[in-house]
């Protein structure tokens, strides 16, 4: 072996450095989604308070999830150049000040507008984060580290969640946000100094030849398409049920406050349970059965939001939330093993990108069915959205059975 030549491990579960990058990936994930989320409670009271539909004000949230998507894309070629972490490092700390930015504002469309750019921010996060995870990690704890990765998410979103519902009762929504910006800008700090440098990106010079090849190499796979439609209609569901559950609760019979609204997402832990469980069982078992397992307690938890007594609403938020976290832990850790090796980063924006313009389009369009047709309004589109998940993780194991066949 010649003098100088440079040998780089694959982080491996075991040792510190592979607890101290897990535990980073798992503070930017917690950021993210802490961030993005954050206006999420506080919809029933910004539609009271600026005097607008449920559906206007939810594009508080719409709008950054939507310039999230649009921005995926562009974030994820930047990359190519750009050092991972530091992409990952400015995300968290730029969407951490535009929290309180967002907390010094009194207008709706100011408001939404920051919120378009902090979602447009974000983006130089998730993406990388998981083309990072796909390269740096050994494959054998692939499924785990992705586990723990969107454990991250649900706690984010938990947390956050939390935070913005309780400080807003006590104090007002202003107070809240601000809070959290300044908590997820300390905890962007401890990401810088924590995440080690990557180590196996492979780089390539940025031309619109090349970006237009990587796109279309991903949307040519049969099994990439059904997994960026799933994402497409997970998320489309998981954000309609969230974004509209609160305003019937806080109605009769139920009357509930914003501070015991905020206890609900309390449910979130299940997804943090579900996601590192279900990661650990594709480890071992086929892939599409837990996925589709995954699909139908969401559709069964759905469902059972239905009935009217408050304890079997929240046992189906509980159900509907396992389901979610487990799927979405699984799809996402699927793209990376199907994308080609120098082309990770691009497919995961894909899937991102197909994520969040369901979060924006279908939570948005999902106000207008809680007008329209109430609470069942809602769980009826949401259904449909969840059969045409369980279609396209069946057509998955088709195309695999299809490719199996033909090398016989």
């Amino acid at each position: 072996m010649s003098k100088g030549l440079k040998i780089v491990k694959y982080i491996e579960p075991s040792g510190k450095s592979f607890r101290v990058t897990l535990l980073a990936l798992f503070l930017g994930s917690f950021v993210t989604f802490a961030d993005l989320y954050s206006t999420q409670p506080v919809i029933p009271m910004f539609a009271k308070q600026f005097s607008v539909t449920p559906a206007t004000a939810s594009l508080t949230l719409s709008f950054s999830t939507g310039t999230l998507a649009i921005c995926l894309l562009i974030v994820s070629f930047l990359s190519e150049k750009i050092d991972r972490k530091k992409m990952m490092g400015i995300a968290l700390t730029l969407s951490a000040i535009l929290s309180i930015c967002v907390a010094l504002t009194s207008n709706l469309y100011t408001l939404i507008a920051i919120r378009a750019l902090q979602g447009a921010v974000l983006a130089g996060f998730p993406a990388i984060a998981m083309a990072y995870i796909n390269e740096e990690f050994h494959l054998k704890s692939l499924g785990y580290v992705i586990g723990v990765y969107v454990s991250g998410s649900s706690i984010g979103g938990l947390s956050g969640r939390l935070i913005i519902g309780v400080l807003t009762d006590y104090f007002s929504w202003q107070v809240a946000i601000g809070s959290l910006g300044v908590l997820s800008l300390l905890i962007s700090v401890a990401f810088w100094w924590m995440l080690p440098a990557p180590q196996h990106t492979v780089r390539h010079s940025i031309s619109l030849s090349w970006m237009k090849q990587s796109l279309l190499n991903n949307l040519k796979k049969r099994e990439l398409i059904c997994l960026f439609l799933i994402a497409f209609f997970l998320m489309g569901s998981f954000v309609t049920v969230y974004n509209y559950v609160g305003i019937p609760l806080m109605e009769p019979p139920y009357n509930l406050s914003q501070t015991v609204i905020g206890f609900i997402f309390l449910i979130y832990l299940v997804g943090t349970f579900s996601s590192t469980w279900m990661g650990k069982m594709v480890d071992r078992f086929e892939r599409t059965k837990v996925m589709v397992l995954g699909i139908l307690i969401m559709a069964v938890g759905a469902l059972v939001t239905l009935a009217a007594p408050l304890a079997l609403k929240i046992i189906g938020l509980a159900l509907f939330t396992f389901g979610f976290f487990g799927a979405h832990s699984i799809a996402s850790s699927w793209v990376g093993l199907l994308a080609d090796k120098t082309e990770k980063a691009q497919a995961s924006s894909l899937y991102l990108l197909f994520y969040y313009a369901g979060s924006s389009i279908v939570g948005a369009v999902g106000g207008l069915f809680l007008h329209r047709f109430a609470w069942p309004g809602v769980i009826a589109s949401v259904s449909i959205l969840l059969m045409l998940a369980m279609v396209c993780s069946l057509s998955i194991e088709k195309v695999k059975k299809r490719a199996y066949s033909r090398l016989f």
